[in-house]
């Protein structure tokens, strides 16, 4: 099993409408493509308050890339995002890795 760390610095002011657009379209999409998230943060305490941090779940590198690739080219999650992104862009940057876990993670 893989794990996906994926870090969202979403543009000054934009963090609720990132959250907004994650509830109210994204996981639908992650449905839609069988993309398992296993969970979402957001800073309570620490350097940055704006950022959400999330986590997905892939058997193998390979599902990974079909998977992800079928969603970011899906045309009704491009017309979702455009739409979302009417007043300016949400994210200013993306930082991801690819986890596999060790011998003594609880996830395995």
């Amino acid at each position: 099993m893989l794990y996906e760390l994926r870090t969202y610095h979403a543009m000054p002011g934009k963090l609720s409408a990132l959250n907004d657009r994650f509830e109210q379209y994204t996981l639908k999409f992650f449905a839609r493509h069988d993309i398992r998230a296993v969970g979402f943060w957001t800073t309570y305490i620490g350097p940055d308050n704006h950022v959400l941090i999330y986590l997905l779940q892939w058997p193998d590198l390979a599902t990974r890339e079909t998977r992800w690739n079928a969603f970011m080219a899906d045309p009704d999650w491009l017309t979702a995002k455009a739409e979302t992104e009417l007043n300016g862009p949400l994210v200013a940057r993306v930082e991801n890795s690819i986890l596999t876990p060790a011998a003594y993670s609880a996830l395995r």
